[in-house]
């Protein structure tokens, strides 16, 4: 196997920020350029530990660190890919448990970034490459491989035979790049399924099921389905998981919200079809108790946010952005009854913000409205402000987040909570200074 050259230790940002410009596209879904590099590379896809390839709209990023808590709590050396990162891009490549060091990041994308000798490559499509190789070569027993965007065409749909395919809930979003209804979003996100392969598939409507199992026949794919061959729920404070006639309980999850019980079931799911890995009720029960995922409804506690509000006000980020995230985080918050809630918004120009309003609006007292600092493709304050208000919601625009606070801070009257959400980008900021 090639070896990358070593890097300045501090480099990575740099490379980062030359591999920006080899595409003149940020989105431009192809496995060509991809499969192209890969081959450059000496195919390190084909060297990888056994994959479980997980796509889907909302849940991936938590299904996975289900997955990945479940599986060091029995020993497991675990990889794991996921995207986008919050603070540091490090944070998208997990090496046997631990996030990726910064001269390894470095030295790969580096040795990416010298292989390609200039051609054009978007920036998801060299950085997973550069992710194949890490995991390649550090010596690993599964990989958790998030898609990035669709499935088809994404960039990590090169692994001809994964161990497990996995489908979360699927919903509208990326309109302009996977079709403009759920039947050509599921179709493309359908396609990471493959001959022989157990298709984990979580909840979803009933026009996505048809389209996901119409594929997953098409290919040979057996299908493990929500509602069918497996379900999840709340039980006295427990979660119980069926799995065909076997039925299990463990701990309510490490992670908040109604949601967050699905998800953990389809990890839990996953878990009964890998083969060749003993995962015994014990591991999972501390998995799914101790996981960890930060920007998903995280209270924080520290931070110049935290100290610029009232004494005893409660601070939550969560990094969710489309209409199913909405619905999720209305679910969670409806029981936050017992103090007023004010919100900070900040979403991309690209995500549907009434639709991911509309769910929380009967819940929110007051909103201040930001945009996202350093993101070009974010909406701007007042058009924010504009579509709260068109739901009734009593929202101003602020100049930044410390602004936002500042006029929450003059607006809260005793015991109260605000929750910043609207984007992941925006939670990474937050996170940045606050976590």
């Amino acid at each position: 196997m090639t070896t990358p050259s070593t890097q300045n230790p501090k480099g990575s940002d740099l490379i980062l920020t030359r591999l920006l410009s080899l595409h003149p596209k940020k989105i431009d879904l192809s496995l060509g350029r991809t499969l192209d590099l890969l081959d450059r590379l000496d195919r390190p896809q084909n060297r990888l530990p056994p994959v479980i390839h997980v796509a889907g709209t909302n849940g991936k990023g938590s299904t996975i660190a289900f997955l990945r808590a479940i599986m060091e709590a029995a020993g497991y050396r675990v990889h794991a890919y996921t995207s986008p990162h919050l603070v540091r891009f490090n944070e998208r490549i997990r090496l046997a448990g631990n996030i990726i060091d910064e001269a390894l990041l470095a030295r790969h994308l580096g040795y990416c970034e010298k292989i390609n000798e200039g051609r054009p490559i978007t920036y998801f499509e060299i950085t997973t490459a550069a992710a194949f190789n890490a995991f390649a070569e550090t010596a690993g027993d599964v990989l958790l491989l998030e898609t990035g965007l669709g499935g088809r065409f994404d960039s990590t749909n090169v692994v001809d035979h994964p161990a497990l395919t996995v489908i979360t809930p699927i919903s509208i979003d990326h309109t302009a790049f996977l079709g403009p209804d759920l039947a050509s979003i599921a179709a493309e996100k359908a396609a990471i399924q493959k001959l022989g392969v157990p298709s984990v598939v979580g909840a979803q409507s009933p026009e996505a099921s048809q389209v996901i199992a119409d594929y997953a026949n098409s290919v040979g794919a057996p299908l493990v389905r929500h509602g069918i061959e497996w379900s999840a729920q709340s039980a006295e404070d427990r979660v119980r998981v069926r799995f065909r006639s076997k039925i299990r309980e463990f701990p309510p999850p490490g992670l908040l919200g109604a949601h967050q019980i699905h998800n953990a079931g389809l990890a839990i799911v996953c878990t009964e079809l890998l083969k060749g890995f003993k995962i015994t009720n014990a591991a999972i029960a501390e998995g799914v108790r101790s996981v960890d995922w930060p920007g998903r409804l995280q209270r924080l506690r520290r931070g110049p946010l935290v100290t610029q509000l009232p004494v005893g006000c409660e601070v939550w980020l969560d990094g969710g952005h489309n209409a199913a995230a909405g619905e999720a985080l209305a679910a969670m918050i409806r029981d936050w009854d017992d103090r007023p809630i004010h919100v900070i918004l900040g979403m991309l120009n690209s995500k549907d913000d009434r639709g991911f309003l509309r769910p929380l609006a009967p819940f929110i007292t007051t909103m201040q409205t930001v945009a996202i600092p350093g993101e070009a493709a974010s909406i701007s304050a007042e058009d924010a402000a504009k579509g709260a208000r068109a739901l009734y919601i009593k929202a101003t625009a602020a100049p930044n987040l410390e602004a936002a606070a500042h006029n929450l801070s003059q607006d809260i009257i005793g015991p109260a909570r605000v929750l910043i959400c609207g984007s992941l980008y925006l939670a990474g900021i937050v996170l940045a200074q606050n976590g």
